[in-house]
């Protein structure tokens, strides 16, 4: 596609073959028409068909562009990877596993428009999460301990779809799992947030890269981490002097 988009969805994917091609058509139903946008997909190291399918799926689709990782470096990397290649100013992010909603982008890029400048990430809220029991009670006790301790006075961090200011983003502190912990890291970056209830469906295909006792585990870390961070930040504005 020519010219600078506005919206670049960024849709990070490892071992996702059969899920491509749906989540890529639902994209374009939702977008086309309404936004000038282009889809960023980053390959992480996939090891199944998933590469090959992107490749056969850009022949036919102009929005589409692939980046593809030479070694597997998890979900932030990708995103972050994936949001350094993208063009335009705002990024929506979309789980590859289809569980997200692609239906649900225009109505976060409406809350966008009808928000204050210094609103600069909308946060998918799953209100009625299709996951096992088991998934549903350990993430709900995860998001207890870190409102707690950060005070993000957020419902739903784990949550996929997301929009954001690409700049804003770029600002933040790189760190694996970092895509956990945006409304937080936003927030220390003196930005407002804003929690938007959307749709979640069950997985039709692949598996889970993630179980809840790893997560639990890497999470503990790096609720401390990010807590640190908070503490030692310091904001204050700027003027540059004329000559």
């Amino acid at each position: 596609m020519s010219g600078s988009p506005q919206l670049s969805v960024v849709v990070p994917v490892h071992n996702e073959e059969d899920n491509v091609a749906p989540l890529v058509g639902e994209i374009l139903a939702a977008l086309r028409g309404r936004v000038d946008f282009e889809i960023v997909y980053v390959d992480d190291a996939s090891r199944d068909a998933t590469l090959a399918r992107l490749r056969e799926l850009q022949a036919a689709t102009p929005e589409l562009r692939v980046v593809r990782h030479l070694a597997n470096a998890g979900q932030s990397t990708a995103v972050r990877n994936g949001v350094k290649a993208a063009r335009a100013p705002w990024i929506a992010t979309l789980d590859g596993d289809g569980q997200n909603d692609p239906a649900d982008i225009p109505n976060l890029l409406a809350k966008r428009d009808a928000s204050a400048p210094g609103v600069k990430l909308f946060a998918g809220w799953r209100v009625n999460r299709q996951d096992s029991g088991s998934k549903r009670w350990a993430s709900k006790f995860a998001n207890a301990i870190r409102s707690r301790m950060l005070r993000d006075a957020t419902p739903d961090t784990g949550c996929g779809i997301k929009l954001f200011a690409r700049e804003a983003f770029l600002d933040l502190p790189y760190f694996d799992h970092m895509h956990r912990y945006l409304p937080a890291l936003m927030q220390r970056a003196g930005w407002q947030t804003v929690s938007v209830p959307v749709n979640h469906r069950h997985r039709t295909a692949g598996v889970s890269k993630y179980n809840n006792l790893g997560r639990a585990l890497v999470g503990i870390k790096d609720l401390f981490g990010v807590s640190w961070l908070i503490q030692r930040s310091r904001r204050t504005g700027t003027e540059e002097l004329p000559r």
